[in-house]
């Protein structure tokens, strides 16, 4: 089936308020001029202030991938909360037994911004096998430390993981640099400053930046390039307006 602009997909939850979740990433992809799909790892009951419940759809989820991989060429691939680490392979070795050119970024949401906890990663081995085959990951640095145990600092632990893929370790969330996000691959680590700070935190930020990177690398932009876009992008989005559910520029 043809499609003339670039596809991007997001797996990812339902969000009622469209802060979050796969109807923020369909507003990113649409602003970004790619055309978006959407599959649902979950449905919520929620705010932009209150996390209430998650219902996983993770059978249905792999029903709707598979027919989307098989009938569209999807050129990137954006993954937002999922169960557990062995759904989170289960998608990922779908999408790469179906589409193996297809880039996968991965924002391993772990916790809501209202405090929700979504899983706990356990198994470094089981985590490390699956970044394998993914090619972008984005956590903050609260969520790296979940992910990596050892006593480094975060960007150390960024590092570690960047045997595997590479890592955006965002600055959000860094008491001493804040808005500083670092770009780690095997070959370099790159800092990323901010250019405006803003007073003004929005529900769903780490949702949209990662879906901004997706639809650019489905553009065709390299990694780091994609990466310091969706940062602009993101920065604009946070002062769009003093509440907690931010707009996106016209």
């Amino acid at each position: 089936m043809s499609i003339l602009r670039p596809i991007a997909l997001a797996i990812a939850g339902f969000d009622p308020t469209s802060g979050a979740g796969v109807m923020a990433d369909i507003k990113t992809f649409e602003h970004h001029q790619v055309y978006p799909m959407a599959v649902l790892s979950a449905n919520t009951i929620q705010t932009e202030d209150n996390f209430i419940h998650v219902r996983w759809e993770e059978e249905y989820t792999i029903r709707q991938l598979s027919v989307i991989l098989e009938n569209y060429t999807i050129v990137a691939v954006k993954i937002g909360i999922v169960k557990d680490l062995d759904t989170l392979k289960l998608y990922v070795d779908t999408i790469k037994g179906l589409s193996p050119t297809t880039k996968v970024i991965w924002d391993p949401v772990l916790r809501s911004s209202s405090g929700f906890d979504f899983q706990t990663i356990e198994l470094i081995d089981s985590l490390t096998t699956v970044l394998q085959q993914i090619d972008l990951i984005t956590p903050n640095c609260l969520e790296i430390h979940q992910l990596v145990t050892t006593n480094d600092d975060a960007l150390q632990k960024a590092q570690r993981l960047s045997q595997y893929c590479d890592v955006l370790l965002k600055g959000g969330h860094n008491p001493n640099a804040l808005g500083f996000d670092y770009y780690v691959s095997k070959e370099v680590i790159q800092t990323i400053p901010p250019t405006q700070l803003s007073d003004y935190p929005k529900h769903g930020s780490g949702c949209i930046l990662s879906s901004s990177i997706t639809a650019n690398i489905a553009k065709g932009d390299h990694t780091l390039t994609a990466i310091q876009k969706a940062k602009t992008y993101i920065e604009t989005f946070f002062n769009s307006n003093h509440t907690l559910l931010g707009y996106h520029a016209k």
